[in-house]
């Protein structure tokens, strides 16, 4: 599993544990609805900008986002 798809599992899980939208999450972290959900299905690898931004907006460490399982 690349990074790029470790991401999108990972946000979608952390994101939908907190009950958030895409849109809600999008709006908290300052990005485009289009971009979240682009993200979420591996089509865009997010910058170390970006993913700090999504971080903040989760309140998880940027590493949670990038962390590969198994």
């Amino acid at each position: 599993m690349d990074l790029k798809e470790a991401m999108a599992k990972n946000l979608r899980r952390i994101r939908h544990a907190q009950k958030l939208t895409q849109e809600e999450l999008a709006d908290r972290a300052g990005l485009s609805l289009r971009y979240i959900g682009s993200i979420e299905r591996g089509d865009v690898s997010a910058s170390v900008t970006v993913l700090g931004q999504i971080a903040d907006a989760l309140s998880v460490e940027p590493g949670e986002l990038v962390k590969r399982s198994g």
